[in-house]
C-alpha cells in the first residue's frame, strides 16, 4: 500500500472534490464564455477568445482553491496561507456543495465547439469530478471522517511532516495551525455524529482502534509528540534567539491544546461513537450500501465495471500469478508453491539484518534502475527522489514503503518511507519490486513528469485519478524485467508476490463489500494465496473493510496499460517505439483510464498514418 495520491489528503472523495467545486464557484466571474456561433469570418478570433477564458478561469479558480484549501497548498509549495486550515465542519461541507451546483453549471454552459482537443479535455474531466462530487454528497459519503487508516486524524500527523519550517515566519505560521487544531478536530467530531444519526459508520472495532491512535497522538509530552517533530532540528535560518521562543510556544501549543484535543476526541470516539459502529464488515450494510459501493468503484478505478466482473477478474488474476510463482518454485526445486513460500518466511537469509540494510537495498534498486530509464522513456523527470525510514511512532501501522510527491518548484524532494521497523522479519525478496513502484519508473517518475508538464493547467498536474496513479505503479514493478533486472529469482519470486497481493484485492474488497464475506474469510483467503505475515494480513483485512473500492485500483489500471500497450504493439507492429508509449501515457496528467485508452487510440491512429511517435507524445 502507499500514499503516493497524497493531493487533497484528508478529506473523503466527495469531500475533496466539493472543497475544489467552491474553489471554482468562488472565484470573481469572468467575462461570460459566448455560446453563439460566431460568423465566420471572425470564428478563429471567437475561439481564441473563448479558450483564453476558459484557460483564464481554470487558473483564477485555482488560485481560490489554494486559499480554501491551505494545508494544501503547503504541500504543493505555496506558502502563502501556512497559518490556516480548511473549513472541515458540517457547515461548509454544505457551502461547499451549494457552490459545487453552481460551478457545474457555469463548466457545462462552456461552449467547447472548435476548442483544441486539450481544452475540450479539461472542460470534460472539470464536469466529470463535479458531477461524481454531487453524487457524493447525495450519498453523504462524507459523514464518515474517522477510521483507523486514512481517518482525519491520522492524515493531519502527515500533512505535519509536509510542511515548511525554512524561516522564523514558517514557525509562527505553524504555531497559528497548532493553535487551530482543537477547532478543527470538533469540526470533525461534529461531522462524526451527524454520520452516526444518519446510520453512516465504520464497524464498531475500527472505531475502538481510532480511539486508541488518538491516545497514543496524544501520548508523547512537549518535544517528544509528533506535532512538535520541528523542533528536532532547525534550520541555520532561525536564529538563536528565536528558537527558545518557538521551542516555548509551540510546546505550550501542543501540552496545552493539540493533546487535550486528541484526548477529548479519543472520549468521544470510545464512549459515544464506537459503540454505534456498525456490526457487519460490509458497506454493503449500510443504508443505501449498495449504491455507496458502486460509488465507490466509480471514483477509484474510473469504470462502471460490476463488483460481480471485477471479482471473477480477481480469482483469474490470482490463479495466472500463482501459476507463474509455481513454475519458479518447481525451477528451484521446491516440492510446490506452498513449500517455497514456508521456506522463504523461515529463511533469516531472506530478511533483512538491520534497518539501515533496508533503506540501502531500496537505494541501490533506485539507482540502478536510473541508469536504464532512457531504454523506456524518451522525457525523464528533474527532481530526484530521497529514500528514509518511516518515523517510529507510525511502524505499526505504517506499510512497507510510501511514497511522498516533492514541490513543483523542487525544494521539498520526493520521498520514499521505508517501515524498517523489526528488520528481522522484513522481506528482502519484494525490495525490489517495492523500490520501482514507489519510485523510478514508478510514482515518483509518474508525479515528477506530471508536476513538470508546462502546457496543463494545475489541477491536472497536481491532482489525479488514484486508477492511474497506482495502475502506473504497478505497472512499473514488471518494467524492470524488460531491461534485465530480477536477475535473482527469488526477488522475481518477490515480484509476483506483490502483485499477488493486488489481484487479491480484486478478490477481497469485492467478497466483503459485494458479496458479504466475514472478515475470517477474508483472513483465510489471504493466508491461502499470499506469503504476507500475520500482522501484515490482519492489517489488510481491516484496510479493505474500513476504505471500500480504493484497493481496486491498482491492478484495475495496470490492467488497463497493459491491454492498451498490447493494442498499440499489436496495430503499430515496428512502428511501436515504448519510450514513445510510456511518454503519452504519462504526458497529460493521472487520467481517467477512458480518456486514457482516447489518447493512447489517437495516439496508435497518428503514427500508424505516418506522424512521429515521438512527437505525437
Amino acid at each position: 500500500m502507499n500514499k503516493s495520491s497524497f493531493p487533497l489528503r484528508g478529506l473523503r472523495p466527495a469531500l475533496r472534490v466539493a472543497v475544489l467545486a467552491a474553489a471554482l464557484a468562488a472565484t470573481p466571474a469572468l467575462p461570460a464564455i459566448a455560446a453563439a456561433a460566431p460568423a465566420a469570418s471572425a470564428q478563429s478570433a471567437d475561439v481564441a477568445q473563448r479558450v483564453a477564458a476558459f484557460n483564464a478561469q481554470l487558473d483564477q479558480q485555482w488560485e481560490e482553491l489554494m486559499r480554501l484549501l491551505p494545508e494544501q497548498a503547503s504541500f504543493f509549495g505555496d506558502y502563502r496561507y501556512n497559518d490556516a486550515w480548511s473549513d472541515y465542519s458540517l457547515a461548509g461541507a454544505e457551502r461547499m456543495r451549494k457552490a459545487q451546483q453552481a460551478m457545474l453549471a457555469r463548466f457545462e454552459a462552456v461552449d467547447t465547439r472548435g476548442f483544441p482537443e486539450a481544452d475540450r479535455l479539461n472542460q470534460r474531466l472539470m464536469v466529470q469530478w463535479l458531477r461524481s462530487s454531487l453524487r457524493g454528497y447525495e450519498l453523504k459519503t462524507h459523514e464518515m471522517p474517522l477510521d483507523q487508516f486514512v481517518g482525519v486524524h491520522l492524515n493531519l500527523t502527515a500533512l505535519v511532516s509536509a510542511f515548511p519550517f525554512n524561516d522564523t515566519r514558517q514557525y509562527d505560521d505553524y504555531l497559528k495551525r497548532l493553535h487551530g487544531l482543537p477547532k478543527l478536530l470538533d469540526q470533525v467530531e461534529g461531522v462524526a455524529r451527524q454520520g452516526m444519526k444518519d446510520g453512516l459508520m465504520q464497524p464498531s472495532y475500527l472505531l475502538e482502534k481510532v480511539a486508541s491512535q488518538c491516545d497514543n497522538l496524544a501520548a508523547a509530552a512537549g518535544a517528544d509528540n509528533v506535532f512538535a517533530a520541528s523542533l528536532k532540528k532547525f534550520p541555520d535560518s532561525v536564529p538563536a534567539a528565536e528558537r527558545e521562543r518557538l521551542r516555548r510556544e509551540i510546546v505550550a501549543a501542543v501540552d496545552g491544546e493539540v493533546r487535550p484535543a486528541l484526548r477529548k476526541l479519543a472520549q468521544f470516539v470510545r464512549k459515544d461513537y464506537a459503540p454505534h459502529g456498525r456490526k457487519e464488515y460490509g458497506v454493503w450494510s449500510l443504508p443505501n450500501g449498495e449504491a455507496l459501493y458502486r460509488y465507490a468503484i466509480e471514483q477509484y478505478t474510473t469504470t462502471t465495471e460490476s463488483p460481480e466482473r471485477i471479482h471473477q477478474l480477481g480469482l483469474s488474476e490470482v490463479a495466472r500469478i500463482e501459476k507463474a510463482q509455481g513454475e519458479i518454485a518447481a525451477h528451484l526445486g521446491y516440492a510446490s508453491l506452498k513449500a517455497m513460500r514456508d521456506a522463504v518466511a523461515a529463511d533469516p537469509k531472506r530478511h533483512a539484518g538491520s534497518r539501515e540494510q533496508l533503506l540501502e537495498e531500496y537505494r541501490k534498486y533506485l539507482a540502478q534502475m536510473d541508469t536504464k530509464l532512457p531504454q523506456l522513456f524518451g522525457t525523464l523527470p528533474k527532481a530526484k527522489v530521497q529514500v528514509q525510514a518511516v518515523e517510529t511512532w507510525r511502524e505499526k501501522e505504517a506499510s512497507m514503503a510510501q511514497y511522498m510527491a516533492g514541490t513543483p518548484d523542487g525544494k521539498r524532494p520526493g520521498l520514499i518511507t521505508v517501515n524498517t521497523g523489526e528488520p528481522e522479519k522484513r522481506l528482502l525478496t519484494t525490495v525490489e519490486a517495492v523500490a520501482y513502484h514507489e519510485g523510478v519508473p514508478g510514482h515518483h517518475l509518474q508525479m515528477t513528469i506530471a508536476r513538470e508538464l508546462p502546457a496543463l493547467p494545475k489541477f491536472r498536474t497536481l491532482l489525479g485519478q488514484l486508477a492511474f496513479i497506482e495502475g502506473w505503479g504497478l505497472y512499473s514493478e514488471e518494467l524492470g524485467k524488460e531491461v534485465g533486472f530480477y536477475q535473482d529469482p527469488y526477488s522475481d519470486f518477490g515480484r509476483l508476490s506483490q502483485e499477488l497481493i493486488r489481484a487479491n484485492r480484486l478478490v477481497l474488497d469485492t467478497g466483503v463489500h459485494y458479496k458479504r464475506w466475514s472478515r475470517e474469510r477474508m483472513v483465510q483467503w489471504m493466508r491461502d494465496h499470499s506469503d504476507m505475515e500475520e500482522p501484515n494480513i490482519q492489517a489488510e483485512a481491516d484496510r479493505y473493510i474500513a476504505w471500500p473500492g480504493q484497493a481496486l485500483a491498482y491492478k484495475v489500471g495496470q490492467l488497463k496499460i497493459r491491454e492498451l500497450r498490447a493494442r498499440a504493439q499489436d496495430q503499430l507492429g515496428a512502428k511501436f517505439d515504448v519510450r514513445a508509449f510510456h511518454d503519452r501515457v504519462l504526458g497529460g496528467g493521472a487520467l481517467p483510464l477512458n480518456e486514457l485508452e482516447t489518447r493512447i487510440d489517437e495516439w496508435i491512429a497518428s503514427v500508424a498514418a505516418g506522424g512521429d511517435a515521438a512527437a505525437a507524445k
